[in-house]
């Protein structure tokens, strides 16, 4: 049974969202502050975080930071903030999916049921996955590239998962999004754009000689076939 932290200083719906979480068969926890929730996140280490933007003293941005540090588990983010701005942000840190507010509880749930999915779809793939010097760990959820660790977010990773398992196939930007995140943010294709950018600047950082990623104009994005 996944354990599910509730992040939110709005103490009825955080009440409300435990109930659904829990009427569909997940534990949940609370935390009503950035503070609280990391206290919560060290002691009883949740399988999914629901993280609101907006709490008091540290925000869920700066939560997010400090969550990245340690471990790679799912954060589904709840914002009131609806430019694209705060969403990119959002992405780059590692979340796995958004809700904005006023949301239904019922699609909160929906959405946490996708990320868990998409999760353990990652653990039918091979253990490894290598493209040239690249190496992926689909268990460990850990990149190589000649020997040196490349630090991915939970997305970009599951992007790259995507796009090594089958060199040459050309994936458009909504298969990549869904693939890493289990469901697509509607209007927002185009954040797979900024995901792609940085796992370019962590791979060439690597190995500045090489490129591991195409961009097929109009279409999308696909791993270029290469020897070792």
């Amino acid at each position: 049974m996944s354990l599910i932290l509730v992040v939110e200083d709005e103490k009825e719906l955080n009440k409300v969202l435990q109930a659904y979480l829990t009427r569909a068969g997940y534990r949940a926890l609370s935390a009503y502050s950035g503070h609280e929730a990391l206290r919560v996140w060290e002691s009883e280490k949740p399988d999914l975080v629901i993280l609101d933007l907006n709490l008091p003293g540290m925000d869920g941005l700066e939560l997010a930071r400090e969550m990245r540090k340690t471990r790679d588990v799912p954060i589904i983010m709840a914002t009131a903030r609806v430019d694209e701005v705060d969403r990119l942000i959002g992405l780059e840190l590692g979340a796995d999916d958004y809700v904005t507010k006023p949301y239904s509880p019922r699609e909160v749930v929906a959405r946490v049921k996708a990320v868990l999915r998409r999760g353990a779809r990652t653990q039918e793939m091979p253990a490894v996955l290598t493209l040239g010097k690249l190496s992926l760990d689909t268990n460990a959820h850990s990149a190589k590239l000649g020997g040196a660790s490349v630090e991915l977010t939970p997305t970009e990773f599951g992007m790259l998962q995507l796009l090594v398992s089958q060199p040459g196939r050309v994936f458009t930007r909504l298969q990549l999004l869904e693939a890493a995140q289990g469901m697509s943010y509607e209007g927002y294709e185009r954040s797979v754009d900024v995901h792609v950018k940085n796992i370019r600047r962590k791979l060439k950082d690597a190995d500045p000689d090489q490129q591991y990623i195409e961009t097929v104009f109009g279409v999308g994005y696909r791993a270029r076939k290469m020897e070792l």
